[in-house]
């Protein structure tokens, strides 16, 4: 099944607001129903496909030609057309379809790829890797405004290979990550990487931005399970990780990882893997502030035991009920909502109640309240439903987005005080007044990352609207100390900070290598870094 075209996921699933909810969006926001309706598909107009019949004969070559796996119909082309943004979702519902593909491509292998990086290298075609199309940093779009081949890896959704010794398992790119996972609980193994877009994204999207599931404080971050790496790119293959470990030379695994398609497309992937848990177990904590909520986090992040699942949302989310989007607006007769901590525990019994009794008591000495199961086994039952609460939002009228940053712990207050005054007063000054909310999303040892989400009403031009503070926020970002981003990675949104983040000589090394790899510079022009 593919994605809804001009939003998120299943259209089944697809809700309305609660009556709370768009009382609350009208009287506080001033939100006020659409004038027009999204436009539907089948009236979207798209310009006639520029490939042309040499370069179509070609990619139909470079995948042992299957006629059908070069697609050049509008409706491919719409559905391969940006990513899920708020920006994104707001120009497709607009019927702009200035950056749709020449053609998207399906190929079926290792070899198909590099097949298709010379066709198009031979034709002058950019091409951008398209896994699940859930990029909400316009990851999607090259930033050259040239014809572009969509290449598709849905083809390339097999697992290649289980080391049940080493516990590590290689899937291709292409794989969403609930076919991951069921793939592999069939041997009795989780990769335990759990993001919001865990039903659309896919294997090669985690590795190639650097994604962190919602469980990252137990399994680690995606780029923490990546072992190896096989990366197909117009000058050849390049293959990474021999070994768990390795003191040989700098570790080219970390140069695929979060690469974004810029210097190739990622074809395998070896990850470790562990035993399918036989406890999950989610519980609620309350806070008097953020605060204290957050010293709560960091003793357990520091001093453990570490929980599996560690968020916590501020006072605002939790008054609006947020933290459990199946919930929204449950809270809003509460006069002590506090700060809301959702608290997960996953493995074996016995390793569970030991964590689970030994954080319990850290967090009752640092102030925490038990709330019991239902806050935490509401959140996990509603974890992946916050994009559709963002179309239903959409739909009624108003502007609904997320950034997210990270930092060290103590940075973190100043942090979370700068991006929220950045937000609150860019929207403010432009008429229409933001709700802004926040949690901490992702724990470490020596910082933690700061998930924000931003309501108000749209404004005139919805776009330009939310352009400008994305862009005070990324500003605010820099300027308190934190990374531009922690786990949507850079695209071309974050791209001229991320620029400055990494510095003149940094940027410089980077292009060194796209040369090296890309040496014609067709993969994914503008994404990453600047188009030379």
């Amino acid at each position: 099944m593919d994605m809804l075209w001009n939003g998120w996921g299943d259209p089944a699933r697809a809700t309305p607001l609660p009556g709370t909810v768009t009382g609350l969006l009208r009287e506080l926001l001033g939100v006020t129903p659409r004038e027009a309706p999204a436009r539907p598909l089948a009236e979207i107009a798209v310009l006639v496909s520029p490939l042309g019949e040499d370069a179509r004969r070609a990619l139909e070559t470079a995948v042992g030609g299957r006629a059908d796996d070069v697609r050049t119909d509008a409706e491919s082309r719409i559905r391969h057309t940006r990513g899920k943004s708020t920006a994104d979702l707001l120009r497709m519902r607009a019927g702009d379809t200035a950056d749709t593909p020449a053609a998207v491509v399906l190929p079926d292998g290792h070899d198909e790829v590099l097949a298709v990086l010379a066709a198009c290298a031979e034709h002058g075609l950019a091409l951008v890797p398209f896994g699940g199309g859930t990029s909400v940093v316009g990851g999607l779009a090259p930033g050259h405004g040239g014809a572009f081949v969509a290449l598709d890896l849905r083809r390339m959704n097999r697992l290649l290979d289980l080391d049940e010794v080493s516990r590590t398992a290689t899937l291709q790119p292409g794989l969403r990550a609930p076919e991951a996972e069921a793939l592999l609980a069939e041997h009795g193994y989780t990769l335990g990487h759990f993001p919001q877009s865990y039903e659309w994204a896919t294997v090669g999207g985690f590795a190639a931005t650097r994604s962190s599931g919602q469980a990252s404080a137990g399994y680690g971050r995606f780029d923490e399970m990546v072992l190896g790496l096989t990366l197909a790119t117009p000058s050849g293959t390049l293959d990474t990780g021999r070994a768990p470990r390795s003191a040989a030379g700098p570790d080219l695994r970390q140069l695929v990882l979060g690469s974004e398609g810029a210097f190739g497309v990622i074809t395998a992937v070896t990850v470790r893997v562990r035993p399918v848990p036989k406890v999950r177990r989610y519980e609620g904590w309350r806070f008097a502030s953020f605060d204290e909520g957050a010293a709560a986090l960091r003793r357990l992040a520091q001093d453990g035991p570490r929980p599996t699942v560690l968020r916590l949302s501020d006072e605002t989310e939790t008054l609006i009920g947020l933290a459990q989007p199946d919930a929204i607006g449950a809270s809003l007769e509460r006069q002590d909502a506090g700060c809301l901590a959702v608290v997960g525990f996953e493995g074996t019994e016995e390793d569970t109640a030991h964590r689970r009794e030994g954080a319990a008591a850290v967090l009752r000495a640092s102030g925490g309240t038990f709330a019991g199961d239902e806050p935490g086994e509401r959140w996990a039952h509603g974890r992946y439903s916050a994009p559709y609460l963002r179309d239903s939002l959409l739909d009624a009228g108003a502007l609904a987005e997320t950034l997210e940053t990270a930092a060290y712990w103590s940075r973190l207050p100043a942090l979370y005080a700068a991006v929220r005054e950045a937000l609150t007063g860019t929207l403010t000054e432009a008429g229409t007044p933001p709700l802004v909310m926040c949690h901490i999303s992702h724990v470490y040892e020596n910082g933690a990352s700061l998930y924000f989400t931003v309501v108000s009403a749209q404004g005139e031009d919805a776009v330009a609207h939310w352009t400008r503070a994305k862009h005070a926020a990324n500003e605010a970002i820099l300027a308190a100390g934190g990374t531009i981003t922690h786990h949507h990675a850079v695209g071309t949104d974050h791209r001229d900070w991320y620029v400055r983040e990494a510095g003149p000589l940094g940027v410089e090394a980077l292009r060194a290598v796209k040369r090296s790899l890309d040496p014609a510079g067709l993969l994914s022009p503008g994404v990453l870094l600047p188009a030379d």
